[in-house]
């Protein structure tokens, strides 16, 4: 999958997954949020999040450790 993480309007990273046939450019397009922090690749793992990769256009690139942390808290179970 595809990701981009943005910074919404209180400065807090927000993440965006979506399928690799989609381009970064094109969902950039499509998001409200002003700046993007990073884009890249993303595959679920046995040991977790793991970001990879980047986009030219925008002159980004995925930062694997930190990425993967705001997609975990992204994702993670939430009690009901």
């Amino acid at each position: 999958m595809n990701y981009l993480i943005m910074e919404d309007f209180s400065g807090n990273p927000v993440p965006f997954v979506f399928p690799r046939r989609v381009d970064h450019c094109d969902m950039r397009e499509q998001l409200p949020y002003g700046q993007v922090i990073s884009c890249g690749m993303v595959e679920l793992r046995p040991e977790g999040f793991v970001c990879s990769g980047g986009n030219a256009e925008l002159g980004l690139k995925a930062r694997p450790a930190e990425d993967a942390s705001v997609l975990a808290e992204a994702l993670r179970p939430r009690q009901a």
